[in-house]
C-alpha cells in the first residue's frame, strides 16, 4: 500500500512562466482540483481550480495562491487522506526525497482501493462506543462483537479527550441486541448506531467516512 505503486504520470507539473490559460485549460480536461508548479527543478506547490479563472496572464502571478503540499513516494496510501480532506482535492502531488515531481494520484483510486476492505466493502452495522480513555480495551470491543456469534470487520478512535474516548466499528448484523446488552455489562455506552442490509447506503459518500480516519 506504498504511494509509489499508485503513481499516474500524465498530468504535467508546469513552471511560473506558463499562461494561466494553458494551466486551465489543462485542469478542465483532466477534472482536478489543482495544478501542480515547478520551480528550479523542484516541485513547488499547487494552485487551486478557483484562481485560474480570476485573471489572465503568467502563473506567477497566481504564486501568492500557492499551496504547499505533496506526498513522498514512500508514504503509505492512508497518509494521503488527510491531504485529500486538509486542501480539499481530488489530486496529490507525489515527490521524492529531493522534491522532484513523480506524477499524482487520486482520490478514486486511493478509494477504490481501500474499498476492497471489509470495513467499506461488507454489508453490516456501525457503532460507536463510548468508555473512559483510560479503560477502553480494542481487544476488548473485537471480543464482545465475536462472543456473541458476530463478525468485527474493523474500527477507528472517532474521538478522544482526557476523559473519554469513542471508537467507531464495522461488524456483520447477527446479534445485534445481545451485543448493544453486553457492550453496557462492559460499561461501554453506545452513542451511536447505524444499522443497514445494503453496503451502499452508508458509503455514497465515500469521503465523508474516510474523512473519519483523518478527525483523530
Amino acid at each position: 500500500m506504498f504511494i509509489k505503486d499508485y503513481i499516474s504520470k500524465d498530468f504535467p507539473c508546469f513552471s511560473l512562466t506558463d499562461s494561466i490559460e494553458s494551466a486551465r485549460s489543462t485542469l478542465e480536461d483532466f477534472g482536478y482540483t489543482h495544478v501542480f508548479i515547478k520551480k528550479s527543478h523542484h516541485f513547488y506547490g499547487a494552485i487551486a481550480k478557483d484562481f485560474l479563472y480570476e485573471t489572465e496572464g503568467i502563473l506567477k502571478d497566481l504564486e501568492h495562491q500557492v499551496e504547499r503540499f505533496a506526498i513522498l513516494e514512500d508514504n503509505n496510501i492512508m497518509d494521503s487522506i488527510r491531504l485529500f480532506y486538509t486542501f480539499n482535492s481530488n489530486v496529490i502531488p507525489v515527490i521524492n526525497k529531493t522534491e522532484k515531481y513523480l506524477g499524482y494520484i487520486t482520490c478514486e483510486d486511493v478509494f477504490q482501493d481501500l474499498s476492497r476492505y471489509p470495513l467499506f466493502s461488507e454489508s453490516g452495522a456501525i457503532l460507536t462506543v463510548e468508555a473512559p480513555a483510560r479503560k477502553y480495551s480494542m481487544t476488548e470491543i473485537a471480543n464482545i462483537v465475536e462472543s456473541n456469534n458476530s463478525k468485527f470487520y474493523g474500527g477507528f478512535i472517532s474521538f478522544m479527550s482526557e476523559e473519554v474516548v469513542r471508537i467507531t466499528i464495522k461488524i456483520s448484523n447477527e446479534n445485534l441486541a445481545s451485543i448493544d446488552a453486553t457492550f453496557d455489562r462492559y460499561d461501554y455506552r453506545i452513542v451511536e448506531k447505524f444499522y443497514s442490509d445494503e453496503k451502499t447506503d452508508l458509503f455514497k459518500d465515500r469521503f465523508g467516512f474516510f474523512q473519519k480516519f483523518i478527525e483523530i
